[in-house]
């Protein structure tokens, strides 16, 4: 197993990850701002391309998850499988939303002429809001969850600098708070407040993405390998002396 290939290619995920997120994000605002969309007229190219970087988004969650299994699993073995899990969900959730936004752009399409406007409207609510709710549960409910066990995995065996775990153990419950504070209605998911919010848990993925990319893991994670060779070692020299 090469440690330095994983932990580059962790890192790649992670910042493709922040790339197809907020690239998306810009082309769905003809969607998710005028709410007559869907009776509305064109390609929706804009959609589409934008549900095809989510797609590349949900691979590399679960990408950047698989890449970190390995090395995790050699200190945590519960927290590796369960990161891989959670972040395998998360892009899951993120599939359903994606799917939501690509049928309002099949039923605009396929409209017929003279169609009930009003009924037309009330599908496009539905599907925008099923997107809606799908980003809350997964990139920040899901996401909080697998961060919080990562980044005590990170600090408790120093598998990247403490400091790096320390900006996950925030971040996490900062936006799971977040999240839970827009389902009830407390503050609106895209506004200032919840940009300001998500800093955090922004540092935490792009620190530990330049990292792993630059650097790699700590040394610590080659402690238990060091320790069982040495301990092969003189193994195999007392089987030598006795022979």
């Amino acid at each position: 197993m090469n440690t330095r290939k994983l932990a580059v290619a962790a890192g790649v995920f992670y910042l493709i990850t922040h790339v197809t997120s907020v690239a998306a994000l810009a082309l769905y605002q003809p969607l998710v701002g005028p709410a007559d969309y869907i009776i509305g007229s064109g390609s929706g190219s804009r959609i589409i391309l934008g549900a095809l970087l989510e797609v590349i988004l949900a691979l590399a969650v679960v990408g950047s998850a698989v890449a970190l299994y390995p090395v995790v699993k050699r200190k945590a073995p519960a927290i590796a499988l369960g990161n891989v899990g959670l972040r395998t969900l998360e892009a899951g959730v993120i599939a359903i939303g994606t799917v939501s936004l690509l049928t309002v752009v099949a039923v605009r399409q396929s409209a017929v002429p003279g169609a009930d406007s009003a009924s037309l409207l009330t599908a496009g609510h539905v599907l925008v809001g099923i997107y809606d709710w799908a980003f809350l549960v997964g990139p920040n409910l899901v996401l909080a969850t697998s961060t919080m066990f990562l980044a005590y995995a990170m600090f408790r065996w120093t598998l990247v600098p403490r400091w790096i775990g320390v900006l996950g153990l925030v971040g996490a419950p900062i936006i799971f708070g977040r999240a839970v504070g827009s389902m009830f209605g407390l503050y609106e998911q895209v506004s200032a407040w919840g940009a300001i919010l998500s800093i955090p848990i922004f540092a935490w993925e792009l620190s530990l993405a330049f990292r792993l990319i630059v650097k790699g893991f700590s040394e610590t994670v080659f402690e238990d390998t060091d320790v069982e060779q040495a301990a092969l070692s003189r193994s195999e020299k007392s089987l030598a002396t006795v022979e």
